[in-house]
């Protein structure tokens, strides 16, 4: 809930793109002072869209793991019923989000936020999924090592 409300504030006004650009175009000319005023425009275009997607790939991993409730080496197996359970209300958030930014003034509601925020949730499951099989594989390996150490042992 907490991070709900995060991302609610920064769909205020005072995150919008004219106010956010006012520090992230400065900081950008500052590193880069010969980029031309076009390519400043589009990485800071590019800045918000990663905080899109990164903000939206936080949530769906918090919502997944409030529906799993994982415990130290959990046993239980993967279950997409869950991945899918956080990325419909990842989904849905960003939708509501894109709702309420369009009643605050320079701010626009668009449906491309949804689709990056939801894609956002997406690339963050992912990446909860090839971790869970690295460790699965991980663990795996470290048994049949033992096994096989216990078995060869007199």
């Amino acid at each position: 809930m907490v991070w709900m409300v995060l991302i609610f504030t920064a769909s205020a006004d005072n995150l919008s793109a004219q106010h956010s650009s006012r520090f992230l175009e400065p900081v950008i000319r500052w590193l880069f002072p010969h980029l031309a005023s076009a390519t400043v425009y589009h990485l800071v275009f590019l800045a918000r869209k990663c905080a899109h997607l990164t903000e939206f790939a936080v949530l769906a991993l918090l919502l997944w793991r409030a529906r799993r409730q994982p415990q130290r080496q959990d046993p239980r197996p993967w279950e997409w019923s869950q991945a899918g359970f956080a990325l419909l209300c990842t989904a849905l958030y960003a939708a509501s989000d894109e709702l309420h930014q369009l009643f605050i003034p320079h701010r626009e509601g668009q449906w491309q936020d949804v689709v990056i925020d939801t894609t956002g949730a997406v690339l963050g499951l992912l990446v909860l999924w090839l971790l869970w099989k690295y460790r699965k594989r991980r663990g795996n390996r470290g048994v049949s090592r033992e096994a096989s150490r216990s078995e060869s042992a007199p």
